[in-house]
């Protein structure tokens, strides 16, 4: 009954994760909000939704932040993580889609095994070889559509999607040992509201200027939606790793492109090319292929290297 209880929390998760991409893609299109002032309003108010939740339930949420090592690394895991990840991927929506964004990020696998093979100078398993191979191919397929001569996508939108892959390795890697001193939903939490209020300072005179795109009442309800189911995502995706194992949630969670894809299509009426389509349910597979052939391994595989030897450590 627990693994079940499990399994409806990730693949809800992933479903409400997939489905914040098209719902963030309509707010860009149907009204004058930017990247920046959506993920401003997104990041500080869940951040502080967050916070204020665990300190009604009495935990002191301040505490990190009054000793310099872990307010440094709160700051860092803010805006390099948590903000890259959120700012590449509505970027890459901007340039292309919800679909193509999602599964930028959902290729971030392979960075990360690629960074932690180049880091412990060790090659990773075959398995996890033909899962990359896999996936990089499902790639290639996605940008081209099957023809060389013309790319799908823009070089921008490239860029911005493989930076969410970057960012997500960081975003995965670097709060290991934060979250494990003060636990994911603080750490989360301060993340959101940290990037948010990086992202307000940079774009202070921008913010007050364009205060006009508040009034836009579908755009605002439909932003409010993103939050809330965000968030409750986030919360159902961690519940879920208490039932279920770490394969079983890699598998699951191929749930949010393909929610991703259907909404598209369906709400938005987005078309892709033949190519296109293979090319997202082989990356699907080579991802998957990638999470369970790396727990085929794990037997023989050296201690969890990310707490260690973290290849992000300053």
């Amino acid at each position: 009954m627990m693994q079940i209880k499990g399994i409806v929390m990730i693949v809800l998760g992933s479903m409400l994760w997939g489905a914040t991409g098209p719902m963030m893609e309509w707010i860009l299109d149907h009204s004058e909000m930017s990247v920046s002032m959506m993920l401003i309003l997104r990041l500080t108010l869940a951040g502080a939704a967050v916070l204020l939740l665990l300190k009604a339930r009495g935990v002191q949420v301040a505490l990190p932040m009054r000793q310099k090592l872990w307010l440094r690394k709160m700051v860092l895991f803010g805006v390099f993580g948590m903000l890259g990840v959120q700012f590449g991927f509505v970027q890459t929506i901007a340039n292309s889609d919800a679909v193509v964004a999602t599964l930028f990020q959902f290729v971030a696998p392979v960075y990360i095994i690629i960074l932690l093979s180049v880091t412990q100078r060790t090659f990773p398993p075959c398995n996890q070889v033909i899962g990359m191979i896999v996936a990089l191919f499902g790639l290639i397929l996605l940008l081209t559509n099957g023809s060389f001569s013309s790319i799908s996508l823009s070089s921008t939108a490239v860029f911005w999607g493989i930076f969410v892959g970057i960012a997500f390795t960081f975003y995965t890697l670097y709060p290991v040992v934060l979250m494990a001193e003060w636990g994911v939903l603080l750490v989360v939490g301060w993340g959101m509201f940290i990037g948010g209020l990086m992202l307000f300072i940079l774009n202070i005179p921008y913010f007050f200027t364009n205060l006009s795109v508040l009034l836009n009442g579908p755009a605002m309800f439909m932003l409010l939606l993103v939050i809330i189911m965000g968030t409750l995502a986030f919360i159902m995706f961690l519940q879920s790793m208490t039932y279920i194992t770490p394969v079983e949630t890699s598998v699951l969670s191929s749930f949010e492109p393909l929610t991703a894809m259907v909404i598209s299509v369906l709400w938005l009426g987005q078309t892709m090319g033949g190519w296109q389509i293979s090319g997202a349910m082989i990356m699907l597979l080579g991802v998957v292929w990638l999470s369970v052939g790396g727990k085929r391994k794990k037997t023989v595989a050296p201690p969890d290297p990310v707490v260690e030897h973290d290849p992000f450590e300053l």
